[in-house]
Order: structure tokens, then C-alpha cells, then sequence
């Protein structure tokens, strides 16, 4: 939400005022307020359709306590973000409302809102690469244990905003897989099936209208699903960092909305492992989540549930990544392989509404 009135601070739609030291006192200030930020030094920008920029800060007087020098803020400001700064609602306000709550490991959020009016974002952090981080990607060596790692991180999101009433009639958090098709659909798929991208694919898969309407149904039928929870919505491996002591931690909550839990937990041990071990680990892997699930405190479905769950997370994962056009062609294939070959091995699509 916007905070208007005396005192409050504007959402900036530049990233020139984000990184100036009077909107970063103001911004730093709702979490230290005696803070004066004196001076920014830019470090590198990575601009797709969101901007990451870091950068350093001094404070007259020092830093205040815990509050390292080296910060990154996003948000959507280059020109080709102009017309997707829709897409930070759901990231900002997840930091700014839902992450106090989960308890999870992701970005240490120290400022984070967004305008509605001119639906410009922003989200301050913690750089944690100058901190020794590393980002993934399905490239990555990523082992089942560490998959039951992240998995324990998704069970802590879920169980903490499990049915929650507070949470129910938050607009931002409203179910949007359905239109997901109304952006990407037939003609996206068939650019990675019919190409190189989509060559692991097995052949049974490699029907883009069968994958399209099977994810429609699929989409309509979990719009209403119980229980539902906060999901990440986009939980590849992809997704993923590991902090500075080596352990899974989420980011990029851009498609983060109210939804049933097994969209993310099929989606990441489909995606963020190679197929053997997949195959090796994915049931022990999907018992590890829900003993982590109701060791939170929250409803721990039946087995045969929630293996029918796990079969249409898998789903969701894979039609994400068939309407995928403009990452790594390498990612890409390695992911639509992984993901297609998952629902092969368990008939996935019959997991979906007819």
C-alpha cells in the first residue's frame, strides 16, 4: 500500500531518487530512525525486466548497529520494465507483510512498498553477495539434501499463513494462475516444444494445446483449492541462493499469491533435481515436507492426497517453463526436461480436472 501524509515516504518510480541519500534516510529511517544516510556509491546493475542495483552507503555518525554498508534495491525501472511494474505488488508486499511471518530464509528486507496509484515498487535488502552468496540456477549442482532443506523453508511459509483469516481477503494475494494464459498460451509452447529448447521433452508431452488446456483446467480447478496458503507460485531451483553458510534461501516472490501447497512442493523437487535423483528421492523427499508441515502445525494431508497434489505441481512447474521465452535457451531445455520427464513418470496431466 502507499503511505501518504506527514512523514511518510513516497515510492519512487526513478532509480536515481531510490539510490540518492535523502530517499534512503527517509526509507532506512522507518526501521532506523535516527539514520542519515550521507553518501551512495553504485556497484553493479543488472537490468532485464526488474533492475537489481547495488550499492554501498555511509551514514553521518556511522552505521547504526546491524546494518551492513552494502545494500541492493529493485524494482521496475528500465524502459522495458515500464510496462511489467504490475509485477512487483505481489514481491513488495510479500516482504513487506507476509516474510515477518514465515520465518523463512530469503532476502534480510529492509524496506520494501508499493504505490498503487502509479504502480511503481521497490524493495531494499541486505547485499547478500557482498556477503558471500551464491545464486543458482537449474545449471547448478543441487543435491536431495539440499532439496530438503528448501523444502523445510517452503513448510515453514506454508504452515505460517495456512488458511489464514487475516489473509484471505488480501487482494494482492489473489489467485492468478488462470491468467497466466491470457498473456502465454498455444503458440509460446510450440516455440520450445517444436525447437532445440524443447528436445528433452518426450514425445508423449510435446503437445502444446494438450499442455495449455490441461493447465487451464488444472488452473480452475485450484483458484478455489482448501486448505490454501501463501505459495511462492514459482519454485525452481532457479529461485534459490545459498547464503553465506551454504543454506537454501528463497527469492523472487513475483508470483507469489493464496494457493495449495503441492503447486510449490511438486514445481521444486521436479525442477531442482537431475532426473536420477528425483526418481531416487522425490518420495522421501515429498514424507520429509510434510513431516516438516505438521511439525509447524499445520492439516498434514493423507499420503494418496498429497501425492495427487505432487503430480499437479509438477504440472504447474512445467507449463511455466513451456511458455518461457526469453531465458538462457540452456536453463530453458535443462528445466522443460526435468519437468516433462516428471510428468511422464506419473501421468501427471490425469492429476488435472478433465
Amino acid at each position: 500500500m502507499n503511505r501518504d501524509g506527514a512523514g511518510t515516504v513516497q515510492v519512487p518510480e526513478l532509480l536515481d531518487e531510490v539510490l540518492s541519500p535523502e530517499w534512503l534516510t527517509a526509507a532506512l529511517g522507518t526501521r532506523y530512525p535516527d539514520i542519515e544516510v550521507t553518501a551512495v556509491s553504485r556497484g553493479p546493475v543488472i537490468s532485464r525486466v526488474a533492475t537489481n542495483a547495488r550499492f554501498r552507503i555511509e551514514c553521518a555518525g556511522g552505521l547504526p548497529a546491524g546494518l551492513p554498508a552494502d545494500l541492493c534495491a529493485k524494482g521496475y525501472y528500465s524502459a522495458a520494465g515500464q510496462a511489467f511494474r504490475h509485477a512487483g505488488e505481489p514481491e513488495a508486499c510479500f516482504y513487506r507483510d507476509i516474510a515477518p511471518m514465515a520465518r523463512m530464509r530469503t532476502l534480510r528486507c529492509l524496506y520494501a512498498d508499493f504505490d498503487p496509484r502509479t504502480r511503481a515498487s521497490v524493495i531494499l535488502s541486505e547485499d547478500v553477495v557482498a556477503q558471500g552468496a551464491v545464486f543458482l540456477d537449474a545449471l547448478s549442482d543441487y543435491t536431495p539434501d539440499q532439496a530438503a532443506e528448501s523444502l523445510a523453508e517452503l513448510a515453514k511459509l506454508h504452515a505460517a499463513t495456512w488458511q489464514a483469516p487475516a489473509l484471505a481477503g488480501v487482494g494482492w494475494l489473489a489467485s492468478r494462475l488462470a491468467t497466466y494464459l491470457d498473456y502465454r498460451g498455444v503458440d509460446d509452447i510450440r516455440v520450445n516444444f517444436e525447437g532445440p529448447i524443447g528436445a528433452g521433452v518426450p514425445d508423449g508431452l510435446r503437445d502444446a494445446q494438450l499442455l495449455a488446456d490441461t493447465y487451464r483446467a488444472l488452473a480452475g480447478a485450484v483458484s478455489e483449492a482448501r486448505p490454501w496458503s501463501v505459495i511462492h507460485g514459482d519454485s525452481h531451483v532457479g529461485n534459490l541462493f545459498l547464503d553465506s553458510a551454504g543454506r537454501p534461501s528463497f527469492l523472487d516472490w513475483q508470483v507469489a499469491q493464496r494457493g495449495p501447497w503441492y503447486l510449490d512442493v511438486g514445481y521444486h523437487i521436479a525442477s531442482a533435481l537431475t532426473v536420477p535423483d528425483r526418481r531416487r528421492a522425490e518420495q522421501d523427499l515429498l514424507r520429509h515436507y510434510l513431516g516438516e508441515l505438521g511439525a509447524a502445525g499445520a492439516e498434514v494431508p493423507s499420503w494418496d492426497n498429497a501425492w495427487h497434489g505432487f503430480r499437479r505441481g509438477i504440472v504447474h512447474g512445467f507449463f511455466l517453463w513451456a511458455i518461457t521465452l526469453k531465458v538462457d535457451p540452456a536453463v530453458t531445455s535443462v528445466l522443460l526436461e526435468r519437468l516433462g520427464t516428471a510428468a511422464a513418470d506419473h501421468d501427471a496431466y490425469a492429476a488435472a480436472p478433465a
